[in-house]
């Protein structure tokens, strides 16, 4: 018997693009919730943006181009295409949320009010909804209006990028692709499931938001705890200026770096007596926290050429063995192929018609007693336009008009037969 999914009796219908809220609906399929994602005529923006994969020569074509990234951030969802700037448009929205559980955008409060998909609006529609937005400042403020992208709002305006910084005068570092927006999108599940549980408790809508801005603070909430209190700027540290060289990161013999963490008090002469550096326990100006950390470009510099004797797979079964806390600085690359991913099912497989198996990634939600995780990949745009509409009432009379008005746009195959 194949074990429930957690959302399976919930209908969400999505009217977004990019990647945060995108990304956020798909782990709501990942758990079971009928995602309906609502694309303008000439689909989300993001389709077909992203590079292509680099496979070997003799490689099919089509896998080497298909969309892997827009596909992380869709699957498992059904793909309708309709005019939002029309009224007909409008009013096909509207009978989908109708009989929703969730309506989640990440339109900003203009846009929502000028295509009729704003709380109020919805709410009337459908009482019992979950009006979910995500937006890059909020939808209050004197930057509600300002469109946000997670290099500006998540990592530029949240203090991240500065405090991502190497020492006070370190270049500001470029984040990799939407790590805010998939950090956000996971706010934004949280967010909607409790509102799920309130709505179910008392029967009444419910309205609810986040931000790109709001929770990247909340991801450097240990160093705000402190400065919303002092108000002083964060001094980024370098290598060299660290409090305790025992929470820092190196170098090894072939290249590659590791991570260390623990309290120095017991972990400094571990550490010493580990890596062949006995002798400065015995040196005065090492001799407490204060000492180390006036010298400490001097012990990094001797940790660094201790730790060129070995490679970091070496030094990492040595650290082990004596119970020192660290980790492996992994290419990305190398994450795909370490054993515990594999131990956590991190990168399941998929099937696509056109390119068949294809690894993805599985987003951090494992249940032990329900089935959870992608169940296919993103659709086709427009692959599901006719279903969708034919299953909320609309007879094929109307359909046809709706096509012809232009008002949805119905997928066709390589022979221009349509879709569903």
């Amino acid at each position: 018997m194949t074990a429930a999914r957690p959302l399976d009796d919930v209908t969400v219908v999505e009217v977004d693009n990019w990647m945060a809220a995108p990304s956020a609906a798909a782990i709501l399929a990942d758990l079971g919730a009928h995602v309906l994602k609502v694309e303008p005529l000439s689909g989300d923006p993001m389709r077909g943006l992203t590079r292509s994969v680099r496979l070997p020569d003799d490689a099919d074509p089509a896998r080497s181009s298909f969309d892997y990234q827009f596909d992380v951030a869709n699957r498992g969802k059904r793909s309708i295409a309709v005019a939002l700037d029309t009224d007909a448009g409008r009013d096909v929205v509207h009978r989908l949320c109708s009989t929703a559980a969730v309506f989640l955008c990440n339109l900003l409060t203009r846009r929502q009010e000028r295509f009729g998909l704003d709380p109020v609006t919805l709410l009337t529609v459908n009482p019992s909804l979950v009006h979910a937005t995500l937006t890059g400042y909020g939808t209050t403020g004197p930057d509600a209006w300002r469109p946000g992208y997670d290099v500006t709002a998540f990592f530029g305006r949240s203090g991240l990028y500065d405090a991502m910084r190497e020492g006070e005068d370190g270049v500001v570092p470029m984040a990799r692709p939407a790590q805010g927006d998939y950090t956000t999108g996971l706010a934004l599940v949280g967010t909607i499931l409790a509102a799920l549980r309130l709505a179910e408790r008392t029967g009444e809508g419910q309205i609810v938001e986040t931000s790109l801005y709001e929770t990247a603070v909340w991801t450097q909430a240990t160093d705000y705890s402190v400065t919303a209190v002092d108000g002083r700027a964060l001094r980024p540290r370098a290598r060299e200026n660290m409090i305790v060289a025992t929470a820092n990161r190196y170098p090894c013999g072939d290249g590659r770096w590791v991570v260390l963490n623990m309290p120095e008090d017991a972990a400094w002469p571990l550490l010493c007596k580990t890596i062949g550096l006995d002798h400065l326990l015995e040196d005065e100006r090492f001799a407490d926290v204060r000492g180390r950390f006036r010298n400490m470009p001097e012990i990094v510099a001797g940790i660094d050429e201790a730790l060129a004797a070995k490679s970091r797979d070496e030094w990492g079964a040595i650290f082990d063995e004596v119970g020192i806390i660290w980790g492996p600085v992994l290419g990305l690359h190398e994450v795909v192929v370490d054993p515990q991913t594999e131990a956590l099912g991190m990168f399941p497989d998929l099937h696509h018609d056109d390119i068949g198996q294809y690894r993805t990634v599985a987003s951090p939600v494992r249940f032990h007693t329900a089935e959870v995780g992608p169940a296919g990949p993103a659709p086709s745009l427009g692959v599901d336009t006719r279903a969708v509409l034919t299953e909320a009432g609309y007879s094929d009379a109307d359909l046809d008009r709706l096509i012809a008005d232009g008002v949805v746009r119905v997928a066709t195959d390589s022979d221009g037969n349509p879709g569903q």
